[in-house]
């Protein structure tokens, strides 16, 4: 198990989750701040825009309160194969990110992680309950709500002006 759940958790902050080094991170350190929490995979067509992209939104809005919170995934195209370590390592040295990457999950079936079964539980009408492919993002605001969920295709540049609102930059 991955994550640890709360009975009837009211927001993120209710989870704690293990980083990419096993170690356990209480999402209740990220209160006060917008989160865009992202399934991520090393070898996907959409890997490079998307890495790019996020290390962009994070750069620029990170001072301000965004947290960029990425999940490594194997379940779509065994895009994903790596280690903890070795995921860490591409994206750090390829991408040179510096947002949160997180313990290698599931985001759907049975072994999915009690937070992605959270963010997951919302009304998404066309989404439905899955997560389709590497890269779903999903944008909460600084009380630890969800806000939105956008499919993998979606740019995440394309969330910036969702971000700024969220962040009360004008």
């Amino acid at each position: 198990m991955t994550s640890k759940l709360m009975q009837n958790p009211e927001s993120i902050y209710d989870f704690t989750v293990k980083d990419a080094k096993g170690q356990d991170v209480n999402l209740s350190a990220y209160r006060g701040k917008v989160l865009l929490i992202v399934n991520v995979a090393s070898k996907c067509g959409m890997t490079n825009s998307n890495y790019m992209e996020l290390n962009q939104l994070y750069e620029k809005y990170k001072d301000q309160g965004l947290e960029i919170l990425a999940f490594p995934c194997n379940q779509f195209g065994d895009e994903e194969p790596g280690s903890n370590d070795q995921i860490t390592e591409f994206v750090c040295t390829h991408f040179k990110s510096e947002f949160q990457i997180f313990e290698k999950i599931d985001v759907n079936g049975e072994y999915a992680s009690p937070v992605y079964k959270f963010l997951k539980s919302g009304k998404w009408g066309i989404f439905g309950d899955n997560i389709q492919w590497n890269f779903a993002k999903f944008l909460v605001d600084k009380n630890g709500e969800i806000v939105d969920r956008y499919y993998p295709t979606t740019s995440p540049l394309n969330l910036e002006p969702e971000i700024k609102k969220l962040l009360g930059i004008l």
